[in-house]
C-alpha cells in the first residue's frame, strides 16, 4: 500500500503541512503527506488574506526560498494593499485578500504536480518511536507507515474543542473532528503540553448588507504581487472591502451576553491571541471606546459569502446575530454560520531545537500552530523551515537555519525556541531588531542563494534575483559616479523646498535628500537615458532608490549584526553544565539547562539571564 520507508512524513495538509511537504519533496525526498480530509488541504480556516505588517515579508521570504505561499496568494488574490506606504520601505507590507476555494485549489493542484510527493486521507492517532527516534506514524485505523523523519503539523485540531455560548463540540474546524491520541503519546514520551485559545468570527450573506452605509476599501491603484518570478502577473481588476463600526448600542447586547460567554464565565481556561481579541474581549478591556472597526471581506470573486473582520467571538449564535443587527450597514443580515472559539493542545517551542527538530525525539519535527503561534504565514514558513530541515537530515547534510539579521523567519523561530510563549505568537516588525535590513523588497537577494545551494530554490529563481540585483547595483553606481552641475540641478531642487547647491556634486547625493523622489532624478541628464538603455522595471528602480535613501541606516544595521554574528559564533556544547558555574544567578542557571541554548548569543537573549551572567558565562568557556 506504501512504499518500504518515507524519507519524510507529513502530519496535516494545513499552510505548515502543505509548505512542509513541498519543500521537502521538492529536495528530492520520498515525502508523505497524511491529512484526515484531502478536500481541505490549505484550508483558510480564519480571513481569507495572506500577508499584513510583517506577515508580508515573511511570505515574500517563503517566496525567495522557494515555497508555494507567494504563488499561489498571487493566483488567487482578488484584492492587493501594499500596507505602511506613508512609512519607511522597512515598514511597506504586502497583502492579498483571497478567493479562499481558489486558494485551496491551487494549492493542491500545486502539490499534485511535485515529484517525490504521495498523499493519503486519514487520521494519524500516533507515533511510532524507537530508541528515541521517529520512525514513523499509526493511523486510526491501525495501519503502520515508515518513515526516517515525522513533521507534525496538526493546527487547531489536537483535542480541538469548539464553543459557541454555552454549547460545546469536539473538532478542529467548523464541521471537522479533533485528531485524538497524539498528545497523550508525546506527553508520554517526555514532553509538555499546554491549551491556547483562537476564535473566528461569524460569515454573513453579503446580499443582505448594505453597503452604502459602510466605507469603501479598494485595493491600491497599481497593485503589485508576492512572488518574485514572473509566473505570476498584478491583478488587473480588484474586489473592494468595507469598513463599518460598532456603536454603544451594539456593545450593550454584546454585554447582555456575557453571563452565557465561555471566555467569561471559566469554561475556556486557555490564553488566546493579544493582538487578535474577540469583540467580547474588545469591549471588555477597552469600555472607554464607544466603536470599534469592523472589516468586511469577500471570500471570493464569485460568492456572496463574507467574512465580518474584527467581530471573532465565542458569544452564544442569537446574541452575536441581535448584536452584529445594530451594526451600520447590517441591519437585514443573515448568518452563513456563527463566530466561535476554538481551544486546542500546543507543546511550548522551547523543546525544539533550531531547526524545529525535537529535543527529546530524533526526527521529529514540530510546525505551526502545535508550536504556539498563530496566522497562517508563521505556519507556512515554520512548515518550510521544517521540511527543509528533515529533508537535510535524511540526506546527511548540515541543517539550514536563518539567523535574526537574515530573516523575519529567523526572528519567529529564534523567538519561539529562545522565549517560548504561553499566549499565540504573531509576527510584528517591532520583534525584529533589523527591519531596515529585512525588507519585503529585498528578500530574494537575502535568501534565494542560500536556498540554491540548499537545493530548493530553482536555477531560474536565481539567475532572476542576480540579474535584478546587477541591474540595480549598476544603476547605484552610475549614480555615485555621475556628477551634476547646480545650474540644471536648482531648478528641481527649489521646487522642492530644498537647499540649492552651489557646485557640483555627484546625482547620489542629491538623490538621498528626503523630498528628492526617482521622478525627479529622472529630468537630470543622463539618468533616464540609462534606465531605458538598461531596461529597468519598477522593481529595479525601486531597489536603487532604497540603497540610496537609506544607505547609511543600511550599513548602520549591518554592522550591528555583525557586532552580534561575534557571539553567534561562540558555540555552547549541548553537553554543557551550567549547575558548575555558581557565580550565574539560579534562575538564569535554570532557564539555561532548560533551553540548551546553542550560542552565547541565544543565551543572551533568553528571558532571566542578565548581561553580567553573560559576562560569567564568556569567562567560564574561556573567552
Amino acid at each position: 500500500m506504501f512504499q518500504t520507508v518515507y524519507d519524510v512524513i507529513v502530519v496535516g495538509a494545513g499552510h505548515a503541512g502543505s509548505e512542509a511537504a513541498a519543500a521537502a519533496a521538492n529536495m528530492g525526498s520520498s515525502t508523505l503527506l497524511v491529512t484526515m480530509n484531502l478536500q481541505n488541504i490549505a484550508q483558510m480556516s480564519c480571513n481569507p488574506a495572506m500577508g499584513g505588517i510583517a506577515k508580508g515579508q515573511i511570505v515574500r521570504e517563503i517566496d525567495a526560498l522557494g515555497g508555494y505561499s507567494g504563488l499561489v496568494s498571487d493566483t488567487s488574490a482578488i484584492q492587493f494593499k501594499m500596507l505602511n506606504k506613508s512609512k519607511g520601505p522597512a515598514m511597506w507590507s504586502p497583502r492579498v485578500q483571497s478567493d479562499r476555494m481558489m486558494f485551496a485549489e491551487h494549492w493542491r493542484l500545486r502539490l499534485e504536480a511535485t515529484k517525490n510527493l504521495d498523499f493519503y486521507q486519514e487520521m494519524v492517532s500516533g507515533l511510532i518511536v524507537e530508541n528515541k527516534k521517529a520512525v514513523g506514524v499509526r493511523t486510526s485505523l491501525g495501519l503502520e507507515i515508515k518513515g526516517k523523519s515525522v513533521i507534525l503539523t496538526n493546527g487547531t485540531f489536537l483535542n480541538g474543542l469548539i464553543h459557541i455560548g454555552d454549547k460545546q463540540m469536539g473538532g478542529g474546524r467548523s464541521g471537522e473532528r479533533a485528531s485524538k491520541g497524539i498528545t497523550e503519546e508525546l506527553v508520554q514520551l517526555g514532553f509538555e503540553a499546554g491549551r491556547m485559545k483562537t476564535g473566528t468570527p461569524p460569515r454573513v450573506d453579503g446580499r443582505s448588507l448594505d453597503y452604502s452605509r459602510m466605507i469603501e476599501q479598494p485595493g491600491d491603484d497599481i497593485p503589485a504581487k508576492f512572488s518574485y518570478l514572473d509566473e505570476t502577473s498584478p491583478l488587473k481588476k480588484q474586489r473592494s472591502c468595507y469598513m463599518t463600526y460598532t456603536s454603544p448600542e451594539v456593545h450593550d447586547h454584546l454585554k447582555e451576553g456575557f453571563e452565557r460567554s465561555p471566555m467569561f464565565n471559566g469554561r475556556i481556561k486557555s490564553i488566546g491571541p493579544r493582538y487578535c481579541p474577540s469583540i467580547e474581549d474588545k469591549i471588555n478591556r477597552f469600555a472607554d471606546k464607544d466603536r470599534h472597526q469592523l472589516f468586511i471581506e469577500p471570500e471570493g470573486w464569485k460568492t456572496v459569502e463574507m467574512y465580518v473582520n474584527g467581530f471573532s467571538t465565542s458569544l452564544p449564535e442569537d446574541v452575536q446575530y441581535k448584536a452584529l443587527k445594530s451594526v451600520a450597514g447590517f441591519e437585514n443580515v443573515k448568518f452563513f454560520r456563527p463566530g466561535y472559539a476554538i481551544e486546542y493542545d500546543y507543546f511550548p517551542p522551547t523543546q525544539l531545537k533550531h531547526t524545529l527538530e525535537t529535543k527529546l525525539v530524533d526526527g521529529l519535527y514540530f510546525a505551526g500552530q502545535i508550536n504556539g503561534t498563530t496566522g497562517y504565514e508563521e505556519a507556512g514558513s515554520q512548515g518550510l523551515m521544517a521540511g527543509i530541515n528533515a529533508a537535510l537530515k535524511v540526506q546527511e547534510k548540515q541543517e539550514f537555519v536563518l539567523k535574526r539579521s537574515e530573516a523575519y523567519i529567523g526572528v519567529l523561530i529564534d523567538d519561539l525556541i529562545t522565549k517560548g510563549t504561553e499566549e499565540p505568537y504573531r509576527m510584528f516588525t517591532s520583534r525584529a531588531e533589523y527591519r531596515t535590513l529585512l525588507r519585503q523588497d529585498n528578500a530574494d537577494f537575502r535568501l534565494t542563494k542560500k536556498s540554491f545551494d540548499i537545493g530548493l530554490a530553482s536555477e531560474k529563481r536565481l539567475r532572476k534575483m542576480e540579474e535584478k540585483k546587477e541591474k540595480s547595483m549598476a544603476f547605484v553606481n552610475f549614480l555615485k559616479e555621475t556628477s551634476l552641475d547646480p545650474g540644471e540641478a536648482n531648478a528641481v531642487l527649489v521646487e522642492k523646498n530644498s537647499s540649492p547647491m552651489k557646485q557640483s556634486d555627484k546625482i547620489f547625493k542629491v538623490f538621498a535628500r528626503p523630498n528628492i523622489t526617482m521622478e525627479d532624478v529622472r529630468n537630470f541628464s543622463g539618468v533616464n537615458e540609462f534606465i531605458v538603455k538598461h531596461d529597468l522595471n519598477q522593481e529595479e528602480l525601486e531597489q536603487t532608490e532604497i540603497q540610496v535613501k537609506y544607505s547609511g541606516y543600511i550599513e548602520k544595521e549591518k554592522n550591528n549584526a555583525d557586532k552580534l554574528h561575534r557571539l553567534e559564533g561562540i558555540k555552547i556544547p549541548s553537553e554543557f553544565d551550567y549547575s558548575k558555574i555558581k557565580s550565574m544567578s539560579y534562575e538564569a542557571r535554570e532557564k539555561l539547562r532548560k533551553v540548551k541554548p546553542t550560542s552565547v548569543s541565544q543565551a543572551s537573549r533568553i528571558s532571566g539571564v542578565s548581561p553580567n551572567d553573560i559576562s560569567v558565562l564568556l569567562v567560564y568557556m574561556g573567552r
